[in-house]
């Protein structure tokens, strides 16, 4: 009897793990939607012919994917940056690997550039696809204090999470939509103003706008706990900077691939 419960036991904390990384990638497959109905059709033809039979949504989770190889390991820290609270960017110590700002300028140019292995080609874009993404939550780039608010602890609809997941998936995750759902509800507020204001812009000030969040961000009760109130006055930052991301996305990837 008692093996069984140990079974049962481990089948429902896999299946949970399992689902919640799930759908943690909500977030990117909205961005990588939203880009993909934003590409030109040159770009959005090469771009199909790199991914293969990956969509636009699914490739920009493939980062995330990489993790636990260890020939990736060089990526390690390309998920963040930290920008130190009344300091810029070049005033803050970064890691040696390089981060998130640096990895995406870099990987842009060489897309850019050329001459790639086919391998190379398909990596760096999903690469640049994912990161695109992330740099757009605000706490991926960092304070340099708390781990991008891993380490602030609090409760959530009254179950136990931190601040960085909140923002990750928690938040997107309340309203029980879809990606597809949230993306055609989103694209109802895009215009072509937005569009050309949102991709005459650089990574840096992608990086910087997410800072520009930080004092509402961190906004939280004495007892730390959030839910629909935290939600109410937060989810217009989650539901733009989703946005931001997937039209800079097909920005990015248009300036690349319809030259």
């Amino acid at each position: 009897m008692s093996l069984l419960i140990v079974l049962l036991g481990i089948l429902f904390i896999t299946e949970t793990t399992e689902s919640a990384e799930k759908w943690g990638q909500v977030g990117h497959y909205v961005t990588g939607e939203i880009a993909e109905l934003h590409l030109t059709e040159t770009a959005r033809e090469r771009v199909n012919d790199i991914l293969g039979t990956k969509t636009m949504a699914r490739a920009s989770v493939w980062m995330d994917d990489i993790r636990s190889e260890n020939r990736f390991d060089y990526t390690r820290t390309w998920h963040w940056a930290t920008i130190a609270d009344g300091k810029t960017y070049e005033e803050t110590e970064q890691d040696e690997g390089g981060d998130i700002i640096w990895a995406l300028e870099k990987l842009i140019a060489e897309l850019k550039e050329g001459g790639l292995s086919e391998t190379d080609e398909r990596e760096k874009l999903k690469m640049v696809m994912h990161m695109v993404g992330d740099i757009h939550q605000p706490l991926h780039v960092g304070n340099g204090e708390d781990r991008g608010g891993n380490d602030v602890r609090l409760q959530w609809m009254g179950n136990s999470s931190n601040l960085h997941r909140v923002w990750d998936s928690d938040i997107i995750n309340s309203f029980q939509m879809s990606y597809t759902e949230l993306t055609r509800e989103l694209m109802n507020a895009i215009t072509p103003e937005k569009v050309e204001e949102w991709q005459n812009s650089t990574v840096q000030d992608w990086a910087y706008e997410s800072v520009s969040y930080r004092n509402r961000i961190y906004d939280l009760p004495g007892n730390m706990r959030i839910g629909y109130e935290y939600r109410y006055f937060n989810k217009d930052i989650v539901f733009e900077r989703l946005l931001q991301a997937g039209i800079r996305m097909a920005g990015v990837l248009n300036e690349i691939y319809d030259d």
